[in-house]
């Protein structure tokens, strides 16, 4: 594989698919925390102003409900943590990338250039796969019952 296919084949499309990974999971986020926001600050508002107690009540029980489904779905999904791993993947790889094509340090020395451009990449691309791999695992060793389904 030449210096060419190995960016357009590998090192872009990882940068297209970290990217892509760390929108989503920055939107989605986002998304949520607002809900859970405007949820918890209606609370109050409802709560005030209500003058019949049990459709208050159930409005602030399925308020704090949905809330408490939030938290758990963005912690479950670490969505902050993937959006803000995923982005600083993505940008390292780009770095090396621009590193590389204007010949600057430590890619300056013609012979071995390509070679430690490759090992630095897959290694940041490794780096990633290991912290999820170890994410997981640790996942399963907290829910041993999941590991038999």
């Amino acid at each position: 594989m030449n210096e060419q296919q190995y960016i357009a084949e590998r090192v872009d499309d990882q940068i297209t698919w970290y990217s892509k990974k760390s929108q989503k999971a920055q939107r989605w986020f986002k998304q949520l925390r607002i809900v859970e926001i405007l949820s918890a600050a209606a609370i109050p508002l409802i709560a005030g102003f209500a003058k019949d107690p049990f459709p208050v009540t159930l409005t602030v029980s399925l308020l704090g409900a949905l809330i408490a489904v939030i938290s758990s779905v963005i912690s479950l999904n670490q969505f902050q943590k993937n959006w803000t791993e995923y982005r600083t993947t993505s940008e390292s790889l780009k770095h090396e990338k621009v590193l590389f094509l204007t010949k600057t340090e430590p890619y300056h020395k013609e012979e071995d250039s390509f070679r430690l451009f490759v090992q630095r990449v897959e290694s940041l691309i490794s780096k990633e796969n290991s912290a999820w791999l170890q994410y997981t695992q640790s996942a399963q060793e907290k829910n041993p019952s999941e590991q038999e389904s």
